[in-house]
């Protein structure tokens, strides 16, 4: 939310600088997270001077050009070509001379330059109010007052004209429906200073008047068929209003914070809605059929058609403002409609101030993906008790602003009033909370400060009323809150010492296991990102389909095309990737740390499932072009592998102590899949070239997915042993081996595993051979080593002889294999 800090000045007296201010702000809960300076004039009219024609004759060479010799100092007269038709010699005019910088009201800032036209030397320029930012006017040059000093700088000629301010950006959470406008702002700025600076805070309202009984009145009747959603409807009838622009320091006020300004009725509304935090809307008054208002909800695809042209399809659950014929004039505290909104021939309206239901008006904002400015205050929950004083200032704004005339009494149409709540607050429990006893004098102060309301008291306990603009404040630790953020948390004294228990975290620790995967990942030349959880759902509709029934889709009204959480960490991979690939740099290792959901249905109840993975993907070059590595070589489908099994046997998980198993799915291609039993710990492979393809991705890219929730659940069991290295060496023995082509190395390592338990350490595949003529069709053969080890001993040639027996015979009768001499 902008807030200006001079629009707070007109309301609370603060003499601190803009810093300081921004500090007070973020202290009592209001975060600043931006401020930056701002002029109502782009520029401020820097460079620019008052200056005197003192010659003005028609150009030689162009019929609408004159040259002039313009003074601008005692000792300084600039050669001027200029176009205005209303130029001639005596005129004090507004100079921009060589190197100043322009600032037109629309089209972008340009620097005068010293140049020829048409053959004239030009040294400057004489501006038109449009053309340094003062209005709109581009029929001629600005013609000043007699009076104007030759030399003088514009800025200081035109100083009432020109203000600069200091806009905060603040971000208001939910619970501040209370500071949702300037005054409610400055009236938290006001307490804070009251209580913590002397001579400053001083606090003041905007003076309204009750509007006269008029002679000449206007009828309006109001029905509110849907009381819980709409408690409070207020409203007044204007005539003779004269739509037009608004004053200028109200279109300051605006541009200030991004509004910009419209006509006077509307910048009417808007004012208030950010002065106040109050929402307005004025609706044609001849639009009104039957001069009746009906509040009450929409019928189930009843068409609505917005303000801006838009048709909106509503339902029994949005409350809406009808006519007298029940036809939607406005969606109520979310937008006005085309037919009853103001326009420039608009005479009468009729002015709404309402109050309506925080949760009702955010699901209709939410499901029509409608976030007005008006729909953000009131789900945060407005006052019941200004929607009076609201319209009062408007009134009086229109009335003065736009010429109104006022037709009707304030109707309000108010059947249960709120009340303010009552809390009872322990004084125990309050310093128990704050950690120190408060005085009882800076207590009661803050809560006076505070509009908080002290009805009954005694030694141990108050009750309290909570004004009815803060909805978040019902129990007394709300009220402690906002008595210590008030008190302020940094005139806490902070203890000396620090006390604190031994705490053991559960094995295994998952914040340690990530970051050890993260370091190996980044030392292997891999790159982490980030993705958010958010996915499209067209990627698994039109590229990976999947049953709808097991998505988890979301309303995101901030991004229509994320409206699904991820139930697959492919995509956010393979947007990377595109990215990158667009960008020239097709080469990547990257990792990614992620969650995944999905639902389902088990014994009629809906749950949702978030799954923690952490994925890995590889493309492009495996190695940079280099005079030592003349040729670059593409990664495949081992070097995904080599990764993954790096980080298995980091994790503990040695060889053999999981299973592994050939796939191949929708999105994965000649892979692999690590598992316990049923539990998968990894799949790894190449990414359908389909789906590659969808994605605009025109190279080969290879994909891991570690489920960091099985792992973790398997480390569990894991016993950390210890066992020193060997003092004896290891012996080698290699077989070559004639296989069938559709036997993997896998089932040839599980063999071998299996056979020798103790002393086996190492297999490893250093060679494959395929040649028809010499072996047979289908035929291939691997040339495997082994390794071998004993802890106690040097091993013997005739123990590792009878070892590579037994090898030899299981593959024989397992595998039918022949072993080549």
């Amino acid at each position: 939310m902008k807030v200006s800090l001079n629009w707070l000045k007109e309301y609370v007296k603060v003499d601190e600088s803009p810093e300081t201010i921004g500090d007070i702000l973020t202290d009592i809960g209001l975060e600043v997270e931006g401020m930056e300076s701002t002029e109502n004039i782009k520029g401020g009219l820097s460079g620019l001077v008052v200056g005197l024609v003192e010659e003005c004759t028609k150009h030689p060479n162009a019929d609408k050009l004159s040259v002039t010799k313009v003074r601008i100092a005692t000792d300084i007269v600039l050669d001027i070509v200029c176009g205005a038709p209303n130029v001639s010699e005596g005129q004090k005019v507004i100079v921009a001379p060589v190197g100043s910088t322009l600032y037109p009201t629309s089209g972008e800032p340009f620097k005068i330059k010293k140049g020829k036209i048409r053959g004239q030397v030009s040294e400057g320029m004489i501006c038109a109010e449009d053309e340094i930012g003062l209005g709109k006017s581009h029929d001629g040059i600005m013609v000043l007052d007699e009076h104007a000093t030759i030399g003088q700088l514009a800025s200081a000629y035109f100083a009432d004209q020109l203000s600069t301010d200091t806009v905060y950006d603040i971000g208001l959470t939910p619970n501040r429906s209370d500071a949702t406008g300037h005054l409610g702002v400055a009236f938290d700025l006001s307490a804070a200073l009251k209580t913590n600076f002397e001579n400053q805070g001083d606090f003041s309202k905007p003076m309204v008047n009750t509007p006269k009984k008029p002679s000449n009145s206007l009828d309006i009747h109001v029905d509110i068929r849907q009381t819980d959603l709409c408690p409070r409807y207020s409203g007044i009838v204007l005539d003779n209003v004269q739509v037009k622009p608004s004053p200028q320091w109200m279109q300051d006020r605006l541009r200030s914070i991004g509004q910009e300004p419209l006509n006077n009725v509307v910048d009417i509304t808007n004012f208030v809605l950010h002065e106040l935090g109050q929402p307005l809307h004025a609706f044609d008054y001849d639009a009104i059929a039957e001069n009746t208002i009906i509040v009450k909800t929409a019928n189930d695809n009843e068409p609505f058609t917005c303000l801006d042209g838009i048709e909106k399809s509503l339902t029994n659950e949005d409350l809406v403002i009808c006519d007298g014929n029940e036809i939607p004039m406005c969606i109520a505290g979310v937008y006005g409609g085309l037919e009853s909104g103001v326009n420039e021939k608009t005479t009468r309206i009729f002015l709404e101030s309402a109050f309506f239901d925080a949760t009702s008006v955010r699901r209709t904002s939410m499901r029509h993906l409608l976030r007005t400015d008006a729909a953000t205050r009131f789900e945060k929950g407005t006052d019941p008790e200004q929607t009076i004083y609201a319209l009062q200032r408007a009134t009086d704004l229109l009335c003065q602003y736009a010429e109104a005339n006022v037709c009707s009494e304030i109707l309000d149409t108010y059947p249960v009033k709120i009340d303010r709540k009552q809390v009872q607050l322990s004084i125990d429990k309050l310093h128990s909370y704050l950690g120190f006893k408060m005085a009882e004098t800076d207590l009661e102060n803050i809560l006076q400060h505070l509009d908080f309301e002290v009805i009954q008291k005694d030694t141990s306990h108050y009750v309290i009323t909570i004004p009815t603009n803060k909805s978040d404040v019902t129990r007394q630790e709300d009220v402690i809150e906002e008595i210590l953020r008030i008190y302020g948390y940094n005139k806490i004294d902070m203890p000396t010492r620090v006390h604190s228990i031994l705490s053991f975290s559960s094995f295994p620790d998952a914040r340690k296991v990530r970051n050890a995967l993260a370091d190996k990942l980044s030392g292997a030349g891999f790159n982490e990102i980030m993705s958010t959880s958010m996915t499209r759902s067209a990627y698994y509709r039109d590229i990976l389909p999947m049953d709808t029934d097991q998505l988890v889709f979301v309303n995101n009204t901030s991004n229509q095309h994320l409206d699904l959480m991820r139930p697959s960490m492919l995509f956010s991979g393979l947007e990377t990737i595109a990215h990158n690939q667009n960008r020239q740099n097709p080469d990547l290792n990257i990792y990614e740390f992620g969650k995944t959901y999905q639902k389902k249905l088990e014994n009629n109840q809906t749950l949702y499932t978030e799954q923690q993975h952490v994925s890995l993907f590889m493309c492009g070059m495996k190695n940079e072009e280099s005079w030592i590595h003349p040729k670059q070589k593409a990664v495949s489908f081992f070097d995904i592998k080599e990764a993954v099994d790096m980080l298995m046997t980091n994790l503990g998980f040695t060889k053999g102590s999981y299973q592994v198993q050939e796939i191949e799915n929708n999105s994965l291609v000649y892979g692999l899949r690590y598992h316990r039993g049923k539990d998968i710990l990894v799949e790894l492979g190449r990414v359908n070239g389909h789906i590659t393809q969808q994605m605009n991705i025109r190279q080969e890219v290879f994909m891991a997915d570690l489920s960091m929730d099985t792992i973790l659940k398997h480390l569990k069991k894991h016993t950390l042993t210890y066992r020193p290295i060997s003092k004896y060496p290891l012996v080698r023995r290699d077989l070559a081996l004639v296989l069938n082509k559709s036997i993997s190395f896998n089932d040839v390592e599980r063999l071998a595993y299996k056979t020798e338990k103790k002393l086996l350490k190492q297999v490893n595949l250093f060679d494959v051979f395929i040649d028809e003529a010499k072996l047979g069709k289908g035929k291939k053969s691997y040339s495997i080593s082994y390794q071998f080890q004993d802890q106690s001993k040097t091993l013997k040639d005739k123990e590792i002889d009878k070892i590579m027996q037994k090898m030899i015979l299981t593959y024989e009768q397992n595998l039918n294999a022949i072993i080549r001499k």
